[in-house]
């Protein structure tokens, strides 16, 4: 065995050829850990690197894949219907995990600064934490993570930009982990409502941190348009209408959208109308 330690694309590798849920966001942590614990200077230096990763990533063999127009509708106010909201979101977690370890193993080859590596595999530990958050809550129900189908179409958007980085902070943390902003306070309500306060914690947790991981996103997109002397909201909507198969529905939660520095005048020109509703 080579003592040779792992570069960072090869640890995100890992992570995502890892099948098991709980085993692949365990990886996910420890390779976190050893990359903060390398750049504080308590550990040897890791190098970026280049890896080949999978086009998908190694899933178990529950929860059972459907088109998402097959996924079984379930009333949010039943008992069944709250475990089925926090398996969805259980699933939407653990596709971030590997969302954000793919961004760092797909385009290691690009020159970014460092901080672009250190913002993606914080946001991979802490959507790790999010998945295990949501396991915990659905097995206090007496439910797990794989007992129920799941929407197949999730990876779409990393199968579409594989070879366009600014096309994925589009589509991935500026649409897709941006709508994540607008839906979860209305979950916290449901799950509030029936008494579940350690749903409510962890969903909690989620919604305070994913306003971090849709601020990386803007972030690098726009750093990214600024090295290249490109508008970035003229671009942005480019690459929307090129790689997301939808327009942006709202309502928007347009005071957390902006606090992670995306204005209304990105989205709300790719929603169906177009405009922006006058306020009376």
């Amino acid at each position: 065995m080579s003592d040779t330690p792992l570069s960072l694309a090869q640890m995100a590798t890992e992570v995502l050829t890892t099948a098991d849920g709980r085993e692949k966001t365990a990886l996910s942590r420890r390779h976190a850990a050893r990359w903060f614990a390398a750049r504080r200077g308590e550990a040897p230096d890791i190098a970026i690197g280049t890896a080949n990763p999978p086009l998908q990533p190694a899933r178990p063999d529950r929860p059972e894949l459907l088109d998402p127009r097959d996924v079984p509708k379930r009333k949010p106010g039943s008992e069944a219907g709250r475990i089925a909201l926090l398996h969805a979101v259980a699933h939407i977690e653990l596709n971030a995990v590997d969302l954000h370890w793919d961004i760092i193993a797909r385009f290691s080859h690009v020159p970014m600064p460092m901080g672009f590596f250190d913002d993606w595999v914080k946001s991979a530990d802490e959507e790790s934490k999010h998945f295990n958050l949501m396991c915990d809550c659905l097995e206090s129900l007496g439910s797990h993570y794989g007992a129920l189908p799941a929407h197949a179409g999730m990876w779409r958007a990393a199968e579409d930009t594989a070879s366009d980085l600014m096309g994925r902070l589009a589509v991935v943390p500026m649409v897709l982990e941006a709508r994540g902003l607008d839906v979860t306070p209305g979950m916290i309500e449901i799950f509030r409502k029936a008494k579940l306060t350690q749903a409510v914690e962890a969903l909690e947790v989620i919604y305070s941190e994913e306003v971090g991981h849709v601020a990386y996103g803007s972030k690098w997109f726009h750093f990214l348009c600024g090295r290249e002397n490109l508008d970035p909201k003229d671009v942005f909507h480019a690459l929307v209408r090129k790689y997301f198969h939808s327009t942006l529905k709202p309502p928007f939660n347009e005071e957390k959208r902006a606090e992670a520095g995306l204005p209304p005048d990105f989205y709300w020109p790719l929603t169906e109308t177009g405009a922006q509703p006058k306020l009376d």
